[in-house]
């Protein structure tokens, strides 16, 4: 087993592998440099209002209540000099005044509908939030799963559902259907109360780390919450040290404290038998060439407290 800081530099190095192949594995996307060609339209908002206002089966006004539509932010589409709705949409001329020949209108440039290709689609969010959530998008899983932007997030809308805290695991588990259900067991971190949310831990964008992870590794993710558990420790538990899901689904379990496993059968998965009879089924069930009667029906913690390590000269049984 590793200590600390070789456990982090081995992690940090196998994710950044994973990484590299993953980037190799399948094709990257490629992001057009300009936006299609065709005629913009020269009223700006108003000629789009005109249909999708509010009453409209597509209402697209509450965009103007949004980040997005604050026109004295030159960073924004609705800015002066600006294009408004086709600074993303591109140019669609045909669309307001066009018609074809079954009365309907043509397609905007860039609709984001689900025939389009998520290139065709990221491409006008990226133009602008490349610097921020875009440089680690390449390469992600979300990018390699063909997911566009607008899979995910609504821009119209004066609230983002993804940006909001009790909205957010909603949208995320729309594919992500087993975790979801792993958030229905008996111990989960609080998600479905709102008081964490999937980008607590996770970057949706992607990042170097396995399992799109803020920080580089498993374990250090878990500290940011968890700080008690970093150590270092005079006595270490080395699987606690290598890697906190040796013992914990940090989605939900079953068993209390997101234990992978009910005790004292997870702890006997490594501990054999050492010290005292510790494996319930090792022999007659009759002391001391069968089980405990310290760990029949009970649990390894009554003693060994200090499971994840301990600071105390008389520790190294993690009992104190």
């Amino acid at each position: 087993m590793k200590g600390n800081g070789d456990g982090l530099r081995w992690l940090t190095a196998a994710g950044m592998l994973t990484w590299l192949l993953l980037w190799a594995a399948g094709p990257v996307q490629a992001y057009p440099d300009a936006m299609p060609d065709g005629a913009y339209f020269d009223r700006g908002t108003d000629g789009c209002l005109m249909c999708h206002g509010p009453d409209s089966q597509w209402p697209g006004h509450d965009i103007l209540d949004t980040v997005h539509g604050v026109r004295g932010d030159a960073r924004t589409p609705f800015a002066e000099g600006q294009r408004a709705c086709e600074s993303c949409h591109g140019p669609s001329a045909d669309h307001v005044v066009g018609r074809r020949e079954d009365g309907g209108r043509p397609a905007t440039a860039i609709a984001f509908s689900a025939e389009e290709p998520a290139a065709l689609k990221d491409a006008p969010c990226l133009a602008c939030h490349q610097a921020d959530t875009g440089h680690h998008w390449q390469g992600s899983a979300h990018q390699f799963e063909d997911v566009a932007c607008t899979d995910c997030h609504q821009v119209h809308p004066r609230q983002d559902r993804v940006m909001a805290r009790l909205t957010q695991a909603e949208v995320c588990s729309d594919c992500h259907r087993r975790t979801r259900s792993e958030f229905l067991r008996p111990s989960t971190h609080p998600v479905r109360s709102g008081s964490m949310v999937c980008t607590d831990c996770h970057a949706p964008h992607g990042s170097i780390a396995p399992g799109e992870l803020l920080r580089g590794t498993l374990n250090e993710s878990c500290y940011e919450c968890h700080a008690e558990y970093r150590g270092p420790f005079l006595w270490e538990h080395a699987p606690v040290a290598e890697d906190c899901s040796s013992c914990h689904e940090p989605h939900g379990s079953s068993h209390r404290n997101l234990l992978s496993r009910r005790s004292p059968w997870m702890c006997q998965e490594c501990h054999q038998a050492q010290f005292h009879p510790s494996t319930v089924e090792s022999g007659l069930g009759v002391p001391p060439r069968g089980a405990s009667r310290q760990v029949l029906g009970r649990d390894c913690l009554n003693c060994h407290t200090q499971v994840h390590g301990s600071n105390h000269p008389s520790g190294a049984g993690l009992i104190r």
